[in-house]
C-alpha cells in the first residue's frame, strides 16, 4: 500500500482504514468525528457536499482498489465516510443521533442485506464500492428519520 500517494491517503480515510482491527469501523469512527463539524452546514450544502464527495469517492476508491488488485479492500474507507454522512443527513447534531446513525450504518454495511449486497457485487469498480455504502447509509437514514418522526409525535406540543 502506497500511503504516500494522496489518492490512497484519501481512500484510506487519512489512515483510519489502516487499523489492524475493524478498519471499516475505525474509518466510520473518524467519519463520525468529522460529522460533528460538518453537521453545522445548512442541510442543502451538507447534502451537496456528500454528493460531491461520493462522486469523487467513485474515482478515489476505484483507483486505489484497482492499484491494490482487490475489489473492495478493507483499508479503503472513503466510502464508509460518505455512507455514514448520508445516514446522518439532516439530523440534529447530538451525540445520540451520531451514535445511533453509526450503529445502524455499520449494521447495514456489514450484513449487506438486499440492495446493499446487490450493489456491492453487481456494480463495477468504484461505483460498487461507494454505492453499497450509500445504500446502507440511506437505509440507516430512513430508520433514523422514522425514529425521529415517532419521537416528535409522542412529544407534547408547546
Amino acid at each position: 500500500m502506497d500511503i504516500a500517494n494522496p489518492v490512497h491517503w484519501l481512500a484510506f480515510g487519512f489512515g483510519s482504514g489502516l487499523s489492524p482491527v475493524a478498519p471499516g469501523t475505525a474509518g466510520s469512527a473518524l467519519a463520525l468525528l468529522l460529522w460533528w463539524w460538518l453537521a453545522r452546514l445548512p442541510v442543502p450544502w451538507y447534502l451537496l457536499l456528500v454528493l460531491a464527495l461520493s462522486l469523487a469517492g467513485v474515482w478515489i476508491c476505484g483507483s486505489t482498489s484497482s492499484r491494490l488488485g482487490l475489489h473492495d479492500p478493507s483499508a479503503v474507507v472513503w466510502d464508509e465516510w460518505t455512507g455514514l454522512w448520508l445516514a446522518l443527513a439532516g439530523l440534529p447534531r447530538r451525540w445520540w443521533w451520531g451514535t445511533a446513525g453509526f450503529v445502524l450504518f455499520r449494521l447495514f454495511d456489514v450484513i449487506k442485506a438486499g440492495p446493499v449486497g446487490w450493489a456491492d457485487h453487481a456494480l463495477p469498480g468504484g461505483w460498487g464500492i461507494v454505492a453499497d455504502d450509500l445504500i446502507a447509509g440511506a437505509m440507516a437514514l430512513v430508520v433514523l428519520w422514522l425514529f425521529r418522526a415517532i419521537g416528535q409525535r409522542r412529544s407534547p406540543s408547546p
